[in-house]
């Protein structure tokens, strides 16, 4: 069986300031969907991809990402919307992945240890450790705990699953009448174990102007290694 990615690229981004979608900025000679999607067709363990678009994107969108493995779906109104909308073009696949078309720069050994990490336990996702000490506040804005640090990861994506048991913690959620912007936590709801994937903190998801700026000096670090 194949394992399809599924790359998220339907959102709006209106905290990007802009009347496109952020997927189209450029960012030193490519746009950030180009760059997402490239990643996972880097990947000889990736058979598939599947975009999701708003309808109104779809020609730009077609016209960058010229690849016979690649399909588009219009997305939906929320993340999990979007999802379904992709699941359900797909027969048969052994695993998902799911990544945010806005994470450009994650790494091809963090989508393949992600893809053994999943093929063992059945779902897993790449983060990396909270660097800052975290405060839980109640509604007055009173802190009321602090979590062990070196218990905490900020996750990212992909965040990969056996497709058949995503399938499955979908219809339920559908059931229950749940949205998940997350989809660990759509797989915790269904009683599943996720295993974290120690990943790189240069995986950032661009969602406001100041990202371009850390978007380019990651590039550039890159290029000067």
């Amino acid at each position: 069986m194949s394992n399809v990615a599924l790359i998220l690229g339907a959102g709006s981004g209106t905290r990007m300031k802009t009347d496109k979608s952020k997927l189209l900025l450029d960012i030193m000679g490519k746009t950030v969907i180009e760059r997402s999607v490239e990643a996972f067709l880097s990947v000889s363990d990736v058979d598939e991809v599947i975009v999701t678009v708003r309808e109104e994107d779809i020609e730009a969108f077609s016209a960058l990402l010229d690849d016979e493995r690649i399909t588009f779906v219009i997305g939906g109104k929320t993340r999990q919307e979007s999802v379904q909308n992709a699941v359900d073009t797909i027969d048969e696949a052994e695993l998902i992945l799911i990544h945010d078309g806005a994470r450009p720069f994650i790494r091809e050994a963090d989508i393949e240890n992600t893809i053994i990490a999943a093929k063992t336990f059945g779902a897993a996702a790449v983060g990396v450790p909270v660097k800052d000490t975290i405060k839980v506040i109640d509604g007055d804005a009173f802190v009321v705990d602090t979590p062990d640090r070196s218990t905490l990861f900020a996750v990212q994506t992909p965040q990969i699953f056996d497709f058949r048991h995503y399938k499955a913690a979908l219809e339920k959620a559908a059931r229950d009448g749940r949205d998940f912007t997350d989809d660990c936590q759509l797989i915790e709801y269904a009683g599943g174990k996720v295993k974290m994937v120690t990943g790189d903190y240069s995986n950032i998801k661009i969602t406001t102007p100041d990202d371009i700026a850390v978007a380019e000096n990651i590039l550039l670090n890159r290029i000067r290694r």
